[in-house]
């Protein structure tokens, strides 16, 4: 009965040690964070830095009216790039999204990217200047605009 009870407690004691060192995270490095161009103000709400190129963001809960009161559906909502750079939307909500010419009630078929399920991307270059208006075809309020020098 004793070599039981002993034998047991070694074995609690080796599970214990082991889960201790497989959980241990005083040897690892922290990851960098990624570069953005994108910074966090003081309340926790994502503000875009000077965005001339680059990425567009779709985040987190747009799906639901009410972005478009803070202008925050497309982060940013307004983007200048010159003639022949390119923009990528990135989906980073959990629901559908799409990036299509025009507006809700006018749009255009200069371009469209479907469908875009959460966490993918659509990248258009923009080879001549103008000012290109676009939304969410399953999202009415959403709007964004791209300015191209």
């Amino acid at each position: 009965m004793i070599k039981k009870i002993v034998a047991s407690s070694i074995i609690g004691i080796v599970i214990v040690v082991s889960l201790a060192v497989a959980f241990s995270t005083s040897d690892m490095e922290p990851e960098p964070a990624p570069e953005s161009n994108l910074t966090y103000s003081m309340q926790g709400v994502l503000q875009p830095d000077v965005m001339t190129g680059g990425d567009v963001i779709m985040p987190t809960k747009v799906s639901r009216p009410g972005c478009e009161e803070t202008d925050r559906c497309y982060i940013p909502s307004v983007i200048t790039i010159s003639s022949g750079e390119s923009v990528t939307w990135v989906n980073e909500d959990s629901a559908f999204h799409s990036v299509t010419s025009g507006f809700y009630d006018e749009p255009q078929t200069l371009f469209d990217s479907g469908h875009m399920d959460p966490f993918d991307s659509y990248t258009l270059t923009f080879d001549e200047a103008g000012t290109f208006d676009y939304f969410c075809t399953l999202h009415p309020w959403m709007e964004g605009q791209v300015i191209v020098e």
